[in-house]
């Protein structure tokens, strides 16, 4: 056995830190260092650039008054945030989910979490499609699993069934489906998304056990178009949707979400305790108490996605005049774009230069691209139209 310390294998945390490089990259970056500069157009990330909804604030002011000795108690999943989750969902798929197969969760993050630390055993196999959100490999390491990429191919991202099948194993345990899709802002239709339940029913006949579709769908009201969105657990019983209300409520430091069975899974009775067991383990990853009183409220709420909309309309038409090739997302709230000089980071840098901050595109498994985020404001979206063109232009003159 050799002595040198370099050869020892990475530890946990080493790993996990592997997972994220571009990202930690990237916010320790002089792109990310103006983020809070007023003369900057902010489109890097998802946060908001304008006030909260007033209504948001109304419903949280409301919740804040205390009706019982035990209104800040210590909470788990509360029955009444259980049942109108529970509601809508039925509402919305046409399935009558059971208050108690819903896990509430400290947002969207917890939720994936969670889902993986209870079905994944070391060993077992997740595939994960990408580009994708930036932690799912993060977190399928964390909880024992090995992550399986799945390339989606630019600028259409489609869902391939047979790539799929090439991916499966005896060890596939889940795969992860974000629909709507970050970052490319596909929204996967019905036919889709069927031909992949039935592959994995078959798959998890051959292998013995469930292969589950952990549907990550924190973007599912956020659609353009006139679009209809249609959830995996629609057509596939062995589904487990994640969700969290920050992106619709474009206030994600607010952080609630959910954990939702079927009842249609095959596993639905050992997930009840499997999940909940996991919640605890992952570091109680239950929601406070005041976002849970609000959710009734809450789920009445959303963005003006008809604004999104516009700034995609505006944001793209400009683009592609200027010369860039773009994506036209069908919801989430973001637009990939190709860096005209194919170096994604030096063009974030450029563009940095020039007032405009956008996400590289090798943060998302996308180098060459970039990508641009519709919750800035208006104002923003006007300064980045010109920042765009001027950062285009000096591209080309140093090519020169």
């Amino acid at each position: 056995m050799s002595d040198d310390p370099s050869s020892a294998p990475a530890t946990l945390i080493q790993r996990l830190a592997g997972t994220v490089g571009p990202v930690i990259r990237f916010f320790d970056s002089p792109v990310w260092a103006r983020y809070a500069d007023p003369d900057v157009a902010n489109l890097a990330v998802g946060n908001p650039q304008d006030l909260p909804l007033p209504a948001y604030v109304s419903a949280l002011e409301r919740a804040l008054r205390p009706q019982d000795k035990d209104w800040f108690a210590y909470k788990m999943s509360e029955p009444r945030s259980r049942a109108t989750v529970a509601r809508t969902l039925t509402s919305r798929t046409g399935l009558e989910y059971d208050p108690l197969d819903i896990q509430m969760t400290n947002g969207g993050f917890a939720a994936l979490a969670v889902t993986l630390r209870a079905i994944v055993e070391p060993g077992d196999e997740v595939i994960f499609l990408s580009p994708p959100w930036f932690f799912y490999e993060l977190l399928i390491v964390a909880a024992g699993g090995t992550a399986v990429r799945l390339k989606l191919d630019p600028p259409g991202f489609d869902l391939d069934p047979g790539a799929i099948a090439a991916a499966i194993t005896p060890q596939t345990r889940a795969i992860i489906v974000n629909t709507p899709h970050n970052p490319s802002g596909r929204v996967y239709p019905a036919a889709d998304l069927a031909a992949i339940g039935a592959l994995l029913e078959s798959a998890s006949q051959q292998n013995g056990r469930t292969i589950h579709l952990i549907a990550d769908e924190p973007y599912n009201r956020i659609l353009f178009d006139g679009r209809t969105f249609h959830s995996p657990a629609e057509v596939y019983p062995g589904t487990i949707t994640t969700y969290s209300y920050g992106k619709t409520l474009l206030a994600p430091g607010m952080r609630i979400g959910y954990i939702a069975v079927p009842p249609t899974s095959p596993d639905r009775a050992a997930l009840r305790e499997s999940l909940f067991v996991a919640q605890i383990a992952t570091g109680y990853a239950f929601p406070n108490a005041l976002l849970q009183h609000a959710l009734e409220d809450l789920e009445q709420l959303s963005i003006d996605v008809g604004a999104l909309e516009r700034r995609r309309d505006r944001l793209v038409a400009a683009m592609r005049e200027q010369g860039y090739e773009t994506t036209m997302p069908e919801g989430t709230f973001y637009i990939m774009a190709k860096a005209p000089n194919v170096d994604d980071e030096a063009f974030a840098l450029t563009l940095a230069e020039h007032d405009v901050l956008v996400l590289p595109g090798t943060v998302v498994e996308l180098p060459g691209w970039f990508r641009i985020s519709l919750t800035a404001s208006d104002r923003m979206i006007d300064h980045a139209i010109r920042g765009f063109a001027a950062a285009r232009e000096a591209q080309a003159v140093a090519a020169r």
